[in-house]
């Protein structure tokens, strides 16, 4: 079944379209009816069926703007209520999953994204403008505590001291034994006197040494800390930050794609969508999500209430030149559903059961069947 375009001002002037053919013809059938005292209630209908239908058709643009311009003026709070709206949230988007095909949709859309051939010839520049890589640099480097809380989780902390000692030990155990036993008779001498160090002692060379470097590096990290943020000054902070900006700002954006797999059964991108929708699944049944959203909905609604809907959409820019071109685009299903047999059939079912209404009988001056 095809769709009919709306008549305008200027198809006046043009030869008869298909619609105002289809009108004529619909003029022509009713002046073509029985005189008014032959008429039966079936011819009745079937006439008025066909004049809803082209009345309706050549009036779907007007009537699309002139509900717009309605239901814009409406202020919210008469339709929806705040808790129309937390039940919304709730009902519809919190305690929903979401389906495998969204998922599937999600991972293949981010696929096309990231491994799409235009990203070879575009930087990372593209992305990020230099001012906003300088315009954040300088807000971390002027949050002067929690750069030296970051410094001091980096290297002043136990976890950092203990791994340095162990890799130093490691070091200096492996260029011992290995020098040892290149010496020959002088490395066989050197083990005995480890040896009868120990005995002498009653305590391992290796845990002595592993002491000494833990208590000492203990102390040299402290002092790279205070070391650290006495030298990395805001300015220097920001400085290093806008630096390696600039070493990686003219790569292109496929770069990323060295940091990512793609094989089958090993894709980056299946992984981090997993781990999305885990930890979204976590949180939309946690209470402390439901809280913020009730929270940030209190305050949408608050803001808006006394908005009329046109006002709210106008914070969209869906306003009524949008809402012209999105009627213009679904004029088409418009003309089509009203062609349709079972809008037919709904029609003819109000109107018999209009004119089967007794009063409505009586009062009839043509033909009964």
């Amino acid at each position: 079944m095809t769709s009919k375009p709306m008549p305008t001002s200027q198809d006046s002037q043009k030869p008869n379209t298909a619609a105002e053919t289809k009108n004529d013809n619909a003029d022509t059938n009713l002046s073509k009816q029985p005189s008014a005292s032959c008429l039966t209630v079936d011819s009745l209908i079937d006439a008025q069926v066909n004049f809803m239908q082209q009345w309706l058709h050549n009036q779907a643009e007007p009537l699309a703007m002139e509900a717009w311009q309605w239901f814009g003026a409406q202020p919210l709070s008469k339709y929806i209520t705040c808790d129309h709206l937390q039940q919304l949230m709730k009902d519809w988007l919190l305690n929903q999953p979401m389906t495998e095909v969204m998922r599937t949709d999600i991972r293949d859309i981010l696929h096309t994204i990231i491994y799409h051939p235009v990203n070879d010839n575009v930087p990372l520049s593209e992305l990020v403008d230099d001012a906003q890589v300088e315009t954040l640099a300088n807000y971390i480097g002027s949050h002067e505590q929690q750069r030296n809380i970051l410094i001091h989780t980096l290297v002043g902390n136990e976890t950092f001291a203990n791994l340095l000692t162990q890799t130093l030990y490691h070091a200096i155990n492996d260029f011992m034994e290995s020098t040892l036993d290149k010496a020959g008779g002088v490395g066989k001498l050197m083990k005995l006197g480890r040896s009868s160090f120990e005995k002498a002692t009653n305590r391992n060379l290796d845990e002595k040494l592993q002491t000494y470097l833990h208590r000492n590096i203990k102390d040299l990290t402290r002092k790279a800390e205070a070391n650290a943020q006495e030298h990395l000054s805001n300015e220097e902070v920001a400085r290093l930050m806008v630096m390696g900006w600039d070493r990686i700002k003219d790569q292109p954006i496929s770069e990323i794609q060295t940091y990512l797999s793609d094989e089958p059964g090993n894709s980056s991108i299946d992984h981090i969508e997993a781990s999305i929708q885990q930890s979204y699944n976590r949180l939309r049944l946690s209470p402390y999500l439901h809280s913020l959203v009730s929270a940030s909905i209190d305050t949408w609604y608050a803001n808006h209430q006394s908005d009329t809907l046109a006002t709210i959409a106008a914070s969209l820019h869906i306003d009524e030149a949008a809402m012209k071109q999105c009627s213009t685009a679904l004029l088409p299903i418009v003309y089509d559903a009203l062609e349709t047999p079972w809008l037919t059939a709904h029609i003819r079912e109000m109107l018999t059961a209009f004119y089967a209404q007794p009063a409505i009988k009586e009062g009839l001056a043509f033909t009964h069947d």
